[in-house]
């Protein structure tokens, strides 16, 4: 694994200049490595035109020199639905609406993006169980990749996606969607902690409690694609809750460590949802990281009824330090300091609750468009990213707590890596020609 301190090979250092470098594009050399004008506009191609994928890409549009002209989806209507809203953007920002030629619906439609030449990047937004098949597409076609996460659901994924990640190195860029890490006070505690604010570090306290995923209706669809607009209730497609979704706060810890745990013990399980699939609404897990440090991980995805928190308190022997999505940012202790930033600087706005779509407010107002900005400038640079294989720890940091919980014993990092862990989709895809 590279050095979990940095991402997408920009340090701190380099992240606080982010903004700056971002509206300073026109001043780089006038051809980059993938050889066009510094000063022209990213072509972005949308894989996935849901909840997330759409605010993604709008983000990228709103805060980038990236513009949308392309769009991916298996199914019509989300197509078609993504070019409206995309038209209008576009329409807003000055730029041209989407051409109807670079529409693709189906089970090719990942191919037929990624081949166009009409696109310079392609951001998966996916269904989990096909980010390694559809990054490993992308980029063999010569396209910039903004994958989110998991890469990979299973450890055979994993594998897989580590493969390409030593073949894409100095070729394209990639990031991963670990947006959080450049959320502005989340990595100004992260900074200190790593600095030695709280000297040795003994154990971290983390959760991730949310609300119950929506179900997502289609009149007359047949069972395999309501599968597929649910996926977030089913392992196979989504690696459950713990590899989803809990997986931004597991990836803060290895970050905040500068490892991936050796082992997990765990519990949990289905006690609460009643509706299609199977993935758990809850999880225990005790992970055991280098140097005896312990992290303690809870979370629940069920209910609605205003319960949500997800973050982090670190203890150490000088301190504690706490790295909540909403609330006070802080060092206790011999070291003591807490973020102090307006609340248009995304740090000081009142609570906000949770965002199925990810674009969250308060400490994480601005962790989408300074992660946007880092991964459009590492193009029109040159200097390009390739985040795929802490991507993969993360990923496979939390399949460790899975396989933990579903065997109810103690899983070692060896366990799982020798398990060959693989997961079915169950379905055939030439359905939805």
């Amino acid at each position: 694994m590279g050095e979990m301190g940095k991402i997408g090979n920009i340090d701190r250092r380099k992240f606080v200049k982010t903004g700056a470098a971002a509206s300073g594009l026109l001043l780089l050399r006038a051809k980059t490595a993938f050889g066009y004008e510094a000063n022209s506009a990213v072509r972005l191609g949308l894989l996935g035109c849901g909840n997330r994928g759409t605010a993604v890409a709008s983000s990228f549009a709103k805060n980038t020199s990236a513009r949308v002209v392309a769009l991916a989806d298996l199914f019509p209507d989300q197509l078609a639905t993504a070019k409206t809203h995309f038209d209008t953007l576009n329409g807003g920002l000055g730029q041209a609406a989407v051409e109807d030629r670079l529409t693709f619906h189906g089970p090719h439609a990942f191919e037929e993006i990624a081949h166009s030449k009409d696109v310079d990047m392609v951001q998966i937004s996916t269904p989990p169980f096909f980010h390694v098949q559809h990054l490993e597409t992308v980029v063999g076609a010569g396209k910039h990749a903004y994958c989110e996460k998991p890469v990979g659901v299973d450890v055979a994924q994993a594998r897989r996606a580590m493969e390409i990640a030593r073949r894409v190195e100095g070729k394209v860029s990639v990031d991963v969607g670990f947006q959080v890490r450049n959320a502005p006070p989340i990595a100004a505690v992260v900074e200190r902690v790593k600095g030695g604010a709280l000297g040795k570090i003994a154990s971290i306290s983390a959760s991730y409690n949310a609300p119950a995923a929506k179900e997502k209706l289609a009149p007359g669809a047949s069972a395999d694609e309501m599968r597929l607009r649910n996926w977030l209730w089913y392992r196979a497609l989504s690696g459950d809750i713990l590899v989803e979704q809990n997986i931004h706060i597991i990836d803060l810890c290895n970050w905040i460590l500068g490892a991936h745990p050796l082992k997990a013990v765990a519990t949990g399980g289905r006690s609460i949802v009643t509706h299609a699939g199977d993935c758990w609404d809850n999880y225990q897990v005790d992970y055991t990281y280098p140097g005896d440090v312990r992290v303690s991980f809870s979370s629940t995805q069920f209910g609605d009824y205003g319960s949500f928190d997800a973050g982090l308190r670190v203890f150490g022997a000088k301190g504690s330090a706490d790295a909540p999505y909403a609330g006070p940012v802080r060092i206790l202790g011999e070291s003591a300091w807490a973020w102090q930033e307006t609340s248009s600087a995304g740090a000081a706005a009142p609570a906000g609750g949770f965002a199925a779509n990810g674009e969250f407010k308060d400490n994480l107002a601005l962790a989408d468009r300074e992660k946007d900005r880092s991964f459009i400038e590492s193009i029109t640079s040159g200097r390009f990213h390739n985040q795929i294989a802490d991507g993969v720890t993360t990923a496979q940091s939390c399949m460790l707590g899975r396989m933990a919980g579903y065997k109810g014993r103690e899983v070692t990092w060896e366990d799982l890596l020798a398990h060959g862990e693989t997961y079915e989709l169950g379905m055939d895809m030439k359905q939805f020609g």
